[in-house]
């Protein structure tokens, strides 16, 4: 875990990669929950036997389910300490490139894009990076904003 405090320790980490959460596992029930959340219910994710002979031999998690992962894989990489409050601003791109077929373990590397002081605070830009153990590809890219008040 990285720890850095305050806004301008975050300024001072622009352009660096912050670290790799702990592998994660993504269970048959974790996206069985995410599918009754959501209402996505595909085959490809609900039902393993169906699946099996499907194109990826197996039930795959939702490519949103990947993405809802971010604040939970990424609170082990870093923290800023002395914010009043960081809150999700949103995300500027999101790319799933690789599936990831239950029962895999991911983890989260993050490296810090920019950090842009304005009034209402800062807003921080992160390019997260979601791999899959054993696999070639990043299962998600996304570069994320978040607003940080100190």
């Amino acid at each position: 875990m990285r720890l850095l405090t305050g806004i301008v320790d975050l300024e001072q980490a622009v352009g660096t990669h912050l670290g790799y959460r702990d592998w994660h596992q993504i269970s048959q029930e974790q996206v069985d929950l995410f599918a009754r959340a959501t209402g996505d219910d595909q085959w490809i994710h609900v039902d393993p036997e169906r699946a099996a002979a499907g194109p990826f031999g197996t039930t795959i998690a939702h490519g949103f389910l990947t993405l809802s992962l971010l604040p939970y894989l990424i609170q082990q990489v870093y923290r800023v300490d002395g914010l009043r409050i960081g809150i999700n601003y949103g995300a500027d791109s999101v790319r799933f490139p690789a599936i990831v077929p239950v029962d895999s373990w991911v983890r989260a590397g993050v490296e810090l894009l920019h950090v842009e002081r304005g009034t209402s605070g800062s807003r921080c830009r992160s390019k997260v990076t979601v791999e899959r153990a054993g696999g070639g590809k990043p299962v998600c890219v996304a570069e994320t904003v978040a607003q940080l008040v100190e």
